[in-house]
């Protein structure tokens, strides 16, 4: 029987969408667009970094909202429960730039993300993928080394890693992520997250 792996998106899954928080703290509303939005991330990325440059904020500004930030209600003692069940990875498209204070709060489970480049100055001036369609090839990888995956995320750039999973779960997703991928249980709960992870499991796990 193969050993069963949980990943898990980050933002809007564990932590709220830190992009939405700081647009609310600089009053810019074209920064709460996440991939609920806009499902290819290299356009909204460079949406992202040209309004950061035109009103000259930098990577430190965003990491002081951050610092004020907390994982969601109830979110760590999911992760604590997930992790006793289950291997635990995070796949995120967020950076580890950003991530280092809400995973120290979530106990820091494994993260696999992305990395920004930063001037002398603090002004963040691209972005690396860690590779292409991260989160699915991620999946496979796992699947590879003979790991059974159950993956749960909230937003289009979820949802090929939700189709290569051997269950898939959109957790807090919007109503037009619901509709449009309607082959995977939608969940609103860390409770009921947990009753499909268990549905999910191959083993005889109880809550």
């Amino acid at each position: 029987m193969s050993v069963e792996l949980a990943c898990l998106d980050l933002e809007g899954v564990l932590i709220p969408e830190i992009w939405i928080a700081f647009a609310e703290e600089t009053g810019i509303e074209a920064l709460k667009a996440t991939t609920r939005d806009i499902p290819d991330y290299d356009v909204l990325m460079k949406q992202r970094l040209s309004i950061l440059d035109q009103h000259g904020l930098t990577l430190p500004q965003i990491q002081d909202t951050i610092s004020r930030l907390s994982p969601l209600e109830g979110a760590k003692e999911f992760v604590d429960w997930l992790r006793e069940r289950f291997q635990l990875v995070i796949l995120s498209d967020t950076f580890y730039e950003f991530a280092a204070p809400l995973m120290k709060q979530l106990g820091y489970p494994t993260l696999l993300c992305h990395k920004l480049e930063v001037d002398g100055n603090g002004r963040i001036t691209d972005y690396t993928l860690r590779q292409r369609d991260p989160k699915r090839q991620s999946v496979r990888a796992f699947q590879l080394l003979n790991y059974r995956v159950i993956a749960a995320g909230d937003s289009y750039n979820d949802t090929t890693m939700l189709a290569q999973a051997e269950k898939g779960i959109l957790f807090h997703a919007p109503d037009n992520v619901i509709a449009e991928f309607p082959q995977f249980p939608a969940v609103h709960s860390y409770e009921d997250l947990k009753k499909e992870f268990l549905k999910a499991s191959n083993r005889d796990l109880t809550l």
